[in-house]
């Protein structure tokens, strides 16, 4: 079986070979001594069920941030700055998820995220003072945010071989789900009842709605206890480094559209309710990007539509600053929504053919460790530049570059696992 810490100078070579040989042949089965994908049935796409309301409660959940933030600032926090630490904290669990996912420990590690996530949920409600709410919501949340929803990422190949684009197209509405209603459900609760009992609503949401991942989450691959806990070997294949540096700098600016359309919208002066739902517009039209991006990867390739969607995402990025009408705002809202959705339904599927499937966690979890510097640092840039120039204007110019930035290094890393320019990858 292929094993690229046998021969570091050829785990490139044989990686692309493989890839090259099971996206170009449907036919083509499991090489000897690998373990069997079922690709289907109805253990698997439980499996999808279970990532999906992961994804759900954890990144859906996040996007209720901005609205937690504004009453923050408005009444119990209104001396301290916004943070970003739930953002990061999220992906940066990608990586120890990743070699526990590896070496067969799956089912308890995201159990116990799950009761954690509920339970800091639950005692966010409880938060009066910021350390309290930096200890909740800041750390505990963001930790087990990340532990039950990495697991999900991590899972899915094991399960899917043909059709693992569409699986993670479907994994990636979870949070498109929770995106629209998290926000909606705490914008509403919070004035009529009040913030503890609008946070213990939305525990009782979560301790329902994980339900499946809690019973449902499990591997099909057998164990790789063998393998050191932390490897670096993954860095020396082109495509992979190439691919983790296009993550980064693509998340300097992809959520900064998302982050300050309300924003814009406010200095546009349109009014406040009318802005607030564009967030959950571009989440509901991030809904059908991410399972169109899923089911065209397994067509076309994930390299191909992956680089075309986050293409558009970086024009839809420089357009926006422009748009000030109601009209304009929700047709942005929209299509970037769209646009977006598809690096979110597919940015894990490359990943799989760049290597071994043995430590694909580890792998994914790199990834995701390297992305969360990104998310962390461009929100936060992205205000500067707005503070500083007053406007939203050089904002797009930075965000939009930045994810073009991205597409050039994600076309680099498919040169580098095609070896051509064209064809399917």
């Amino acid at each position: 079986m292929y094993s690229p810490e046998k021969d570091p100078a050829t785990a490139e070579k044989l990686s692309v070979r493989y890839a090259e040989k099971e996206s170009e042949d449907p036919q083509v089965g499991p090489k000897p001594g690998a373990p069997v994908i079922p690709d289907g049935g109805i253990r698997a796409w439980l499996v999808v069920l279970a990532s999906f309301c992961a994804m759900f409660n954890t990144f859906g959940f996040i996007n209720a941030w901005g609205v937690f933030q504004e009453y923050y600032q408005q009444t119990l926090l209104s001396d301290r700055p916004p943070s970003t630490m739930q953002y990061a904290l999220v992906f940066m669990m990608g990586l120890p998820t990743g070699r526990l996912v590896d070496a067969g420990y799956l089912q308890l590690p995201v159990r116990v995220a799950c009761a954690a996530l509920v339970t800091a949920t639950f005692l966010v409600a409880q938060c009066t003072q910021y350390w309290h709410f930096l200890l909740c919501q800041g750390i505990f949340l963001g930790i087990a945010c990340g532990f039950t929803m990495s697991p999900g990422i991590s899972v899915i190949p094991q399960w899917f071989r043909r059709k693992k684009g569409l699986a993670y197209g479907i994994l990636g509405m979870g949070a498109s789900f929770g995106g629209v209603m998290y926000p909606i459900v705490a914008r509403r609760l919070i004035p009529e009842v009040g913030f503890p009992w609008a946070m213990r609503a939305i525990g009782f949401i979560q301790l329902v709605t994980l339900i499946p991942t809690f019973l449902f989450m499990t591997r099909s691959f057998p164990p790789t206890r063998n393998q050191p806990s932390l490897t670096f070997k993954h860095f020396r294949i082109p495509a992979f480094s190439l691919y983790c540096a296009a993550g980064f700098v693509s998340y300097l600016g992809f959520y900064t559209v998302l982050t300050y359309i309300d924003g814009s919208s406010l200095a546009a002066r349109q009014p406040d309710d009318f802005s607030f739902y564009l967030v959950a517009i571009a989440n509901a039209g991030s809904a059908a990007g991410r399972l169109f991006g899923g089911m065209s990867s397994d067509r076309f390739g994930p390299f191909n539509i992956l680089a075309s969607g986050t293409f558009a995402t970086g024009i839809l990025t420089y357009a926006w600053s422009y748009a000030k009408s109601q009209g304009a705002l929700v047709a942005i809202a929209v299509i970037y929504g769209c646009a977006s959705g598809v690096y979110v339904g597919v940015f894990g599927t490359p990943l799989v053919d760049i290597g071994d499937m043995q430590d694909f966690g580890q792998r994914m979890g790199f990834f995701l460790t390297i992305m969360a510097f990104g998310a962390l640092a461009g929100p936060p840039i992205s205000g500067a530049i707005n503070t500083s120039t007053g406007g939203f204007n050089l904002v797009g110019v930075y965000a939009g570059s930045t994810v073009m930035a991205g597409v050039a290094l994600m076309l680099a890393a498919r040169y580098c696992v095609l070896r051509r320019l064209w064809g399917k990858a």
